[in-house]
């Protein structure tokens, strides 16, 4: 079925549908990655974004296994897909992979998300890079929807969950607040040795006794979520380590008193250079961010820890003295490299200073 993309500045690219058989709308973004598609579209971070993959060809593994009651037994960061729309240059609905369990297109109707193929994916992407992101709308069967700017909603509140959920693992407990986390990032903790208690975007962390809190990754304008902002502001007080993962670390960094801004068309995926300020070692990093901290804004006590060797841009921060730190790529990866995943043991050992 025909169906075509058209860009909040008039810009209409022709393609054919696959998927789910429906109009969407929300903001264009593009991912370089050139594998990880489920485990890319089941990031909570991808909500209200209809994503271009660069890579041409996609969906030749097909999908895993997703298990809807349990995503951290399955290969999917999340229990559903989360993007608004997705487009590719040629789609395989012929797979071979000795995991996959069903073609992309059939679990893109599952999940009701449509897609679109066919599209000069290399020029959507460049006209991006130089306009910078812009919201959209695939559009099947002629039905147009209106422009959606997800950056204007709490799509926190959205994806995070609605009450604390504990997994057992260790005697030390960590909490998670979760802002649309990826499942990975509780494996990691789980793997080593400590329980999760994982808690919804607004909660507060004085509700419980715990040895450290982790700020997950998630989707939107970091400085829409003033309430997960005061509670961190409220948990430094307290001393108690803090690990900042992606909007986690762009949400310690306003609690500190720092500022975000958007970048012109964001940092999405696994071959983002990071380089360790005062060093020469860089690391190949899993991304998915539209905002960062600026790093000029940081108070006194906090220091600038990783920047893109891309950009420059803010990778991470940390307190001088204190047991806080975030990074603005994904550690637990998944998809991507995990060159950093080192992190996570850095943050279980300040549970026990």
């Amino acid at each position: 079925m025909h169906s075509y993309i058209e860009l909040e500045d008039g810009t209409i690219y022709h393609g054919f549908s696959f998927g789910y058989p429906a109009s969407v709308s929300g903001e264009f973004v593009f991912n370089t990655g050139m594998t990880g598609y489920p485990e890319t579209f089941t990031d909570p971070s991808y909500t209200g974004q209809i994503i271009v993959l660069t890579y041409p060809l996609i969906g030749n593994y097909g999908v895993p296994r997703i298990e809807v009651r349990d995503c951290l037994a399955s290969g999917a960061e999340s229990e559903k897909a989360h993007i608004e729309g997705v487009v590719v240059a040629d789609y395989s609905p012929e797979y071979s992979h000795w995991d996959a369990e069903q073609s992309l297109g059939d679990w893109l109707k599952e999940q009701k998300v449509p897609g679109i193929t066919g599209i000069d994916t290399r020029a959507l992407t460049k006209r991006l890079r130089q306009k910078g992101t812009m919201l959209g709308r695939i559009v099947n069967d002629d039905k147009l929807v209106d422009f959606y700017d997800p950056d204007k909603e709490n799509l926190v509140a959205q994806v995070s969950i609605p009450e604390p959920i504990l997994y057992q693992g260790g005697n030390k407990k960590v909490m998670l607040i979760d802002c649309g986390c990826k499942s990975n990032i509780i494996r990691s903790l789980l793997d080593r040795g400590v329980s999760v208690l994982r808690v919804p975007w607004n909660y507060s962390p004085s509700n419980d006794k715990v040895d450290g809190i982790l700020v997950s990754n998630g989707p939107g304008n970091p400085q829409m979520y003033a309430e997960t902002i005061r509670n961190l502001e409220t948990a430094m007080r307290d001393g108690l380590p803090i690990f900042g993962i992606c909007l986690g670390h762009q949400l310690l960094a306003l609690a500190a008193g720092a500022e975000t801004y958007k970048l012109k068309y964001g940092h999405r995926s696994q071959n983002q250079p990071c380089v360790l300020v005062g060093s020469q070692r860089c690391y190949i990093t899993s991304q998915n961010h539209g905002y960062a901290v600026d790093d000029r804004t940081l108070p006194a006590d906090w220091q600038h820890w990783f920047f893109n060797a891309n950009d420059s841009t803010n990778e991470g921060v940390r307190h001088r003295s204190h047991p806080f730190m975030g990074v603005q790529f994904h550690p637990e990866a998944f998809p991507g490299p995990n060159d950093t995943a080192f992190l996570f043991d850095d943050f279980i050992r300040q549970l026990s200073s």
